[in-house]
């Protein structure tokens, strides 16, 4: 199993940027296999869709780096840990730049990128970035066409698309990674299932530790996956092509003990072999708390 950890960006521990390097050298040499960011510009005061089913946003999700900024530093510092996003909200992005924002990371690392896209929950954050909330779909779907020609050809043909056109061109440079950075989309529902199977390389299913109600892989990862791996069957596609990284989410009331079963029944109970935890919840005294979490967690699950 491999198993990867958030970089801390956001939550008590962006009050702690200095410490992010330190961090990420730190995960790495205690044998996490990933480091991990997530994205956002804003938390409305009185937003229309709250987080997680409520009507409110955490405190922890206030404040955020920038993911590319956290992603560089983290490059700048380690050797072999995967940095994956999960996930970047691809429709606010020009899709050029998140090519050549998502192309320097990965070629920086060495080829380490695991770029997960998503289109996020907040109408408001869309509002904030002049992006219409109902055009997320059609966003995402141009963005991945864009990332492809870019990655995959060279000069990249003319583009003339709903949202976004541009000559043909010469773009480089290219990832390291051939044919591309293997691409992981988030989201579950019908449609979102519906796209992952025809052009994603894996999906990001999302796991949250409950206090007195048990992990269930089944309904977690294995249903949901089978039915992605149907569809890209039936697209003509690999179903074996199509991957998982399971994250888990705990909230503030998860204890180290309930993460590690989670990792532990996800390696028995499923094929998934790599997930990563996001301690912006749990680790309110910052950095160095995250770090012991983090060293709990590897002791428990190794």
């Amino acid at each position: 199993m491999h198993i990867g950890f958030s970089l801390p960006q956001y939550g008590a521990m962006s009050d702690q940027l200095d410490k992010l390097a330190g961090f990420a050298r730190q995960a790495e040499e205690l044998g996490a296999d990933s480091l991990w960011v997530g994205d956002r510009v804003l938390a409305a005061v009185n937003p229309s869709v709250g987080y997680m089913g409520t009507d409110t946003i955490p405190w922890q999700l206030r404040t955020m780096l920038d993911p590319f900024v956290a992603l560089s530093v983290a490059a700048s510092v380690t050797e072999r840990v995967l940095l994956g996003t999960s996930t970047l909200i691809a429709p606010w992005y020009s899709p050029l730049l998140l090519a050549r924002s998502l192309t320097g990371v990965d070629v920086v690392s060495g080829g380490r990128l695991i770029p997960g896209l998503g289109t996020g929950w907040s109408p408001e954050e869309y509002q904030g970035v002049g992006v219409p909330w109902q055009e997320w779909g059609a966003r995402l779907d141009e963005c991945l066409d864009v990332l492809e020609a870019v990655w995959t050809t060279e000069p990249v043909a003319r583009h003339e698309g709903r949202h976004y056109a541009f000559p043909a061109a010469h773009i480089g440079p290219k990832p390291l990674q051939r044919p591309r950075p293997p691409i992981y989309l988030s989201g579950f529902a019908p449609a979102s299932q519906r796209r992952a199977a025809r052009r994603a390389d894996g999906v990001l299913p999302v796991a949250v530790p409950v206090r007195g109600s048990a992990f269930d892989p089944a309904t977690v990862i294995n249903q949901p996956l089978r039915e992605v791996r149907r569809i890209a069957e039936a697209e003509g596609r690999d179903p074996a092509g199509i991957d998982a990284i399971l994250r888990i989410n705990p909230t503030t009331e998860s204890t180290v003990p309930e993460i590690a079963d989670i990792i532990l029944r996800t390696g028995d109970e499923t094929d998934v072999d790599h997930v990563f935890v996001d301690f912006v919840h749990l680790a309110d005294q910052g950095v160095d708390q995250a770090l012991e979490l983090l060293r709990q967690t590897m002791e428990l699950s190794r």
